[in-house]
């Protein structure tokens, strides 16, 4: 079951946040796909081997990130599968709309804000949270869990759309250098040579 933490800290307003909230302003989608991973194997309602999961107990978890994550696996099925298709899911939306409406994540670039990010820092010094909410995978144990969800891991939208364009620049200024270079290269030697 996802644990429910209270905050009435200054800029919580006494919110009512739920461990996966906690986990997106940790970390963002992300964490919060990883966390449920790692909270349904710790409690034995999934099975983690060889970068595959597969769902032990039928008991349906009370919580919906946890209920999305045994409907992305009905059967045994590679994390990074998984994780793909948690992406598209609206329970892991969810959670981001609902930090947005309370303040605590802008919404255009789904970041925590600054009350947000003291909401989180309130949390963490409680010491109330999972470490791995707080510290995604680095928080875990060396094993089959930390070593299958190792490879879920994506570029942050915010790089990757940075490296794209930096690739495209890149790649429009090499085919105006080569065209410009070469020419000013043959100019610049010949004018070079006549003033010897």
């Amino acid at each position: 079951m996802a644990q429910v933490y209270r905050r009435t800290g200054a800029g919580s307003g006494g919110e009512v946040l739920d461990v996966y909230e906690y986990a997106y302003l940790a970390g963002g989608e992300q964490r919060v796909m990883e966390s449920a991973i790692i909270a349904l194997v710790e409690r034995g309602t999934l099975s983690l081997r060889a970068a595959r999961l597969r769902t032990v107990d039928a008991e349906q978890p009370p919580h919906p990130v946890e209920r999305a994550v045994i409907a992305a696996c009905p059967r045994s099925k590679r994390v990074d599968e998984v994780v793909e298709d948690l992406r598209h899911r609206e329970e892991i939306d969810a959670v981001a709309r609902r930090l947005v409406h309370l303040g605590l994540v802008r919404n255009w670039r789904r970041r925590p804000t600054r009350a947000g990010r003291r909401h989180l820092t309130a949390a963490a010094s409680e010491g109330t949270l999972p470490a791995y909410v707080l510290e995604g995978t680095a928080a875990l144990a060396p094993g089959p869990v930390r070593a299958g969800l190792r490879g879920t891991h994506t570029l942050p939208d915010g790089l990757g759309r940075t490296l794209r364009r930096m690739g495209k620049a890149l790649e429009d200024d090499s085919d105006h250098t080569s065209d410009g270079y070469g020419g000013g290269g043959d100019g610049g030697g010949g004018g070079g040579g006549g003033g010897d």
